[in-house]
């Protein structure tokens, strides 16, 4: 499970066990959970919320999709170089 980076306290991170999912992920307060709010990455650099089961409050919520839309290219390598993948899926 690799943490991607730390923001105001929140973890973005992925579950290793994703891998024929869409690019996506999690955030959560603290050590990753099961709760974690979901992220998917969408094809033109954006970001959609999937469920935002972590009950992370809607003002830090707006915050962190717009950092994690400016780390879009970071994230895709990353999901490429954790998952063995060339080719990405993504949600829409």
């Amino acid at each position: 499970m690799p943490s991607l980076f730390l923001v105001g306290g929140y973890r973005v991170f992925f579950w290793s066990n994703e891998q024929g999912e869409p690019v996506h992920v999690h955030v959560c307060k603290g050590s990753p959970n099961p709760h974690a709010t979901k992220i998917w990455l969408t094809r033109g650099g954006g970001c959609i919320v999937a469920h935002n089961d972590g009950k992370i409050p809607q003002h830090d919520l707006k915050e962190l999709l717009e950092i994690i839309s400016a780390q879009f290219s970071l994230i895709c390598a990353k999901w490429k170089e954790f998952f063995l993948v060339d080719d990405l899926k993504f949600y829409c």
